[in-house]
């Protein structure tokens, strides 16, 4: 089977009784996949989700959750907080497709809209009291938001990798790190040459691998890129970066959208970095820094307004 990825964003609203708005995945017509950038159907019309959908390329998650709880509720939503953030791996063997959706779950707020169905969807969007919820059958990312118990995703089935070069429209999935140490040090990489930024300080991290939590791939790239073993301990942001036409190493342009998840990270033992052949090549130094010298290295825009926004 192939692998196909996707991002989707989703909210979590409740009424002022505590209720939650949710709704019931209709059926896919053609038993298959849903089709890029449309609505999400999948689980069955029995299980019951956080309204939301696929994040269209160029579109921030945020910007995507508003306008995707409105398609799915008729409900006009304001975004409060970043919640939560994972991902889920589901078989369609009869499309012969593997799909791994990364999630990004916001706490939301109803401002306005009339609550509806979806016209092409027989399930009902419905405010659930929290006694139903423990009886009802959720979607496991539904379940985890809500703190409910849940079966966990595990590995996906195998699948083969899309390795297509030639490819000029791409959306990845990434999940950098603030890094620090107990003396308080910054962890920065620095990118090589012929990779856009080339030269500048950045933060540690990038694309999720196929089947990786995003805490899990942000710990592999930090191993990778400095050879640090850190500790996850927050859930900062999530942030998207647009450039239609980025050069990527090959040599040709892209139309190029990421998805960034902003992590906090400590290492409490830190040692000297250094790159991994593992890293593969978009990374030729790490270094930690005090944090009074970051005005003199060239940072890269994500990672100076990120420090600006989270280290202060």
């Amino acid at each position: 089977m192939k692998q196909r990825r996707r991002i989707a964003a989703h909210g979590l609203a409740r009424d002022p009784d505590g209720r939650i708005l949710l709704v019931r995945g209709g059926p896919r017509r053609d038993g298959g996949p849903e089709r890029d950038g449309g609505p999400e159907r999948d689980g069955g019309p029995e299980q019951w989700r956080l309204p939301g959908g696929p994040v269209e390329h160029g579109e921030s998650p945020a910007g995507a959750v508003v306008r995707r709880y409105y398609e799915a509720t008729g409900a006009d939503v304001f975004v409060i907080t970043l919640r939560d953030v994972t991902a889920d791996f589901a078989p369609h063997p009869e499309a012969g497709i593997v799909t791994h959706t990364d999630r990004v779950i916001y706490d939301v707020a109803v401002i306005g809209g009339t609550l509806r169905n979806r016209v092409d969807d027989p399930g009902p969007a419905e405010w659930v009291a929290p006694d139903r919820l423990g009886g009802l059958p959720l979607r496991p990312y539904t379940a985890r938001a809500l703190g409910l118990p849940v079966t966990e995703s595990g590995h996906p089935p195998e699948a083969e990798p899309d390795l297509d070069p030639a490819r000029r429209t791409v959306q990845r999935f990434a999940a950098y790190g603030l890094v620090t140490d107990p003396a308080g040090r910054l962890l920065l990489c620095r990118i090589a040459p012929g990779y856009p930024g080339a030269g500048t300080w950045h933060l540690p991290g990038g694309g999720t691998d196929f089947g990786e939590q995003a805490t899990s791939g942000l710990r592999r790239e930090l191993e990778e890129e400095a050879g640090q073993a850190g500790r996850v301990t927050a859930l900062l942001d999530a942030s998207h970066f647009h450039n239609p036409a980025a050069m990527g190493p090959e040599g040709h342009p892209m139309n190029w959208h990421t998805v960034r998840i902003l992590f906090r990270v400590e290492v409490d033992a830190p040692t000297t970095p250094r790159v991994t052949e593992a890293a593969g090549g978009s990374t030729e130094a790490s270094a930690w820094f005090d944090p009074a010298d970051l005005h003199g290295i060239r940072l890269n825009q994500f990672a100076r307004s990120s420090i600006a926004s989270h280290l202060g």
